[in-house]
């Protein structure tokens, strides 16, 4: 069972990336998930999180309106879009997936990936 990130990277404010969550071992549209991030010094925090029950989607304060999730339950791949991206935004970003129950709560997450890094110069 493993989640794969990737996607990170150096961008200029204002820039745009895409990260991708790619899972094995497991199948992504029984699971709820999530993209949380940690900056340096500071706690994992989520960023989005979607209900593989009933389709919702959210996301923190901080990025609404500028990131969005997306989901190929074929490729069994999770996306984070990000746009308008600040220098606030680095971090290193992780997807989680979830069978049971729907949130930001890190402790509500079965499995994590490994990580991808995110840098946005100002």
């Amino acid at each position: 069972v493993q989640l794969q990130a990737c996607g990170g990277g150096l961008v200029q404010a204002g820039g745009s990336l895409k990260l991708s969550c790619v899972a094995s071992g497991f199948t992504l549209n029984d699971h709820s998930n999530g993209w949380f991030r940690q900056a340096p010094g500071k706690e994992r925090e989520w960023v989005s999180c979607y209900s593989t029950f009933d389709g919702l989607t959210i996301y923190s304060d901080s990025v609404k309106g500028r990131f969005t999730f997306s989901r190929d339950n074929a490729k069994n791949t999770v996306y984070l879009r990000m746009s308008n991206l600040e220098p606030e935004d680095t971090a290193v970003y992780y997807c989680a997936a979830t069978s049971s129950g729907y949130g930001g709560s890190l402790s509500l997450y079965d499995y994590w990936g490994q990580g991808t890094q995110v840098t946005v110069s100002s």
